[in-house]
């Protein structure tokens, strides 16, 4: 069960900064009611685990600020990163009692929380919440798969500029089809972190920053406020050119 540190008063769904791209997006006024009944906020510390593996869920939900983590602890001990929670991002599966992976948050995260089994009812009665569920669970299906491509087929420069693009599209918010330039953003991983879920080494992570620094491709501002004068340019280091990323 999700335990947060605190509960928080509700929001207006109007004034909810993921409210066009969470999955109520599609949602009409009465059906916000609806999940106006069931829902309630609750935040994390960085480095609280929302979730361990196996437990029971009582609930599901949307990131709404913040970046949370996704692991799996193998047999022998060892823990393996396996997808990044970020904001609008759902969190738990509406028809399945236990979580799967480990749910840690990285940064202060808070969760718009609803009660598994009415959203569960809610799911039949409402198509366009259902839709936008599943529109969400193909595109991080898509996302998967283009994550496989970046793992087995890219190299350490393309990994880290891809993985900077992820956050780059995120901070530039919903309506920017092509974002700004000159986004500035914090990294929500530490570069060990980073290392992790890029399959990379530490070194190779920091050699990595160094030359995109040295480019002209991000600056850096302290140890982990990153700024992109130009996407395109960091976009070009990808080896994505010609299509979007899936799961940005």
């Amino acid at each position: 069960m999700l335990d947060g540190t605190m509960s928080l008063a509700k929001t207006e769904c109007s004034t909810c900064p993921i409210r066009h791209r969470a999955v109520c997006a599609r949602c009409g006024p009465e059906e916000l009611v609806q999940l106006d009944a069931i829902k309630s906020y609750r935040s994390f510390k960085a480095g609280e685990t929302i979730a361990w593996a196996g437990e029971s869920l009582d609930f599901v939900g949307s990131v709404v600020s913040g970046v949370a983590t996704l692991s799996q602890t193998m047999e022998d001990g060892r823990r393996q990163m396996v997808g990044l929670l970020l904001a609008s991002d759902f969190v738990g599966r509406p028809n399945r009692e236990t979580i799967t992976y480990d749910v840690t948050a990285t940064t202060d995260v808070v969760l718009c929380c609803f009660r598994r089994k009415p959203f569960q009812l809610l799911l039949v009665d409402s198509p366009n919440l259902s839709e936008r569920l599943l529109e969400m669970t193909l595109d991080e299906l898509d996302a998967a798969r283009e994550w496989m491509l970046l793992l087995g087929r890219k190299t350490a420069r393309e990994k880290l500029a891809s993985f900077l693009c992820i956050i780059a599209r995120r901070e530039a918010g919903p309506n920017a089809e092509i974002p700004h330039d000159n986004i500035a953003f914090d990294l929500p991983l530490t570069r060990e972190a980073m290392a992790d879920y890029l399959g990379l080494t530490l070194e190779t992570v920091s050699r990595q920053v160094s030359g995109l620094k040295r480019d002209g491709v991000v600056r850096l501002e302290g140890k982990r406020r990153v700024v992109v004068p130009e996407f395109d340019r960091l976009m070009a280091e990808t080896g994505d050119e010609g299509h979007e990323l899936a799961w940005a």
